[in-house]
């Protein structure tokens, strides 16, 4: 009897572990899920087919035109917003179905990785595999999840009626949110894997979440340049429009509009940022190293730098070669990357969650 109550918190804690790996295989399943659901709602932006499907219609949406009957109603449900008339007129049919495709299947991605989440939650939550404090951040990110939906049919019911695109606004709020989805996914799946590593230092720890923080910063920022068709303008480095800082950034009244509004200021200031988070990541990496050299911490802040370059080198590229499709998806998707491993790395400078029955075996 007391060899059985002495291995029961062992028994405890391999249950909780084995709860642990079913709950981060099932998050990881949804990262790759989201980065499909981004990749996917890039080329809907750059192929300009967000607007081919001009009702939200979330359950009879699921099943697109099956005969030419829906789909000569489909388009002419399309050619009575503004970006037909204004720049589509006399499309014809085949590529009007070009664009819708791209659309619906980002919106059929959308559905699923709704479905993809919250099945398994609703599993593992009626068989008690989600331990207790985990249940609360799994709930937002579901509620995050319908909120995103909520703020897509907002950005594209901007472009229905007097644009002949959608807000640029709406959409770097459509794409940072999903960039936080992400981010959140990512941090609890990490604080659910065992760490080789005690924490670090709450200084390491801090630089590392303000990379995080920077990354998203930067994504909306991306946002707006893809919102705004900046990046088809200005296409050299590190000269923009021949200077260093080039002039007329602050030619809409008021001031703070440029920021938002023009393309040239927008894309200035984009650069600033990427600037801005390499220098960070590269002061994380040296510090990192000189504090806790050879340490886990130290590696994987120097791989975070080494993205970070990448990432910098196909955004140069992607400027340069006037934005071609391939290489704003490969920018784009390889921003997610950075992100999802900056996320991954401040939840590793930070430890995993304790274990629910952690405190009972020191005891």
């Amino acid at each position: 009897m007391a060899a059985i109550s002495a291995a029961a918190p062992y028994q405890a804690q391999d249950r909780d572990l084995n709860n642990r790996a079913l709950v981060r295989g099932w998050l990881y399943l949804v990262l790759l899920v989201l980065f499909a659901l981004v990749l996917v709602g890039g080329a809907t932006r750059l192929t300009e087919s967000g607007l081919s499907i001009t009702e939200w219609q979330p359950i009879h949406g699921v099943i697109p035109p099956l005969n030419d009957a829906e789909w000569q109603e489909e388009f002419l449900r399309y050619q009575q917003i503004p970006q037909y008339t204004e720049l589509n007129k006399g499309m014809s049919i085949e590529a009007f179905k070009s664009i819708f495709w791209w659309e619906w299947a980002h919106r059929l991605l959308a559905r699923s990785v709704g479905l993809v989440f919250a099945v398994p939650l609703l599993v593992f939550w009626v068989t008690r595999r989600i331990e207790r404090g985990l249940g609360p951040k799994l709930v937002g990110i579901l509620f995050l999840g319908g909120l995103q939906g909520a703020i897509g049919w907002w950005m594209v019911a901007s472009g229905l009626v007097d644009r002949v695109s959608v807000s640029q606004y709406r959409l770097a709020t459509h794409l940072t949110l999903a960039a936080l989805i992400f981010t959140a996914t990512m941090v609890v799946a990490r604080g659910l894997a065992p760490h080789s590593e005690p924490a670090a230092d709450r200084s390491t720890q801090r630089l590392a979440g303000l990379i995080v923080l920077l990354a998203l910063i930067q994504i909306y920022l991306g946002g707006l340049v893809a919102g705004l068709d900046a990046g088809l303008s200005y296409n050299t480095w590190p000269l923009m429009d021949g200077k260093i800082i080039p002039g007329d950034l602050l030619i809409l009244e008021p001031a703070w509009r440029n920021f938002f509004e023009s393309p040239k200021t927008v894309q200035f200031v984009h650069r600033l940022g990427a600037y801005t988070v390499f220098a960070v990541a590269l002061w994380h990496m040296i510090a990192t190293r000189r504090l806790l050299p050879g340490s886990t911490h130290a590696r994987r802040a120097t791989l975070l730098f080494a993205l970070v370059l990448v990432q910098a080198s196909i955004g140069i590229g992607t400027l340069l070669m006037h934005v071609p499709l391939h290489m704003a998806l490969t920018h784009q998707g390889f921003a997610l990357i950075v992100l999802g491993f900056a996320a991954a790395h401040w939840r590793g400078t930070k430890g995993a969650y304790p274990l629910p029955n952690q405190i009972a075996l020191k005891s």
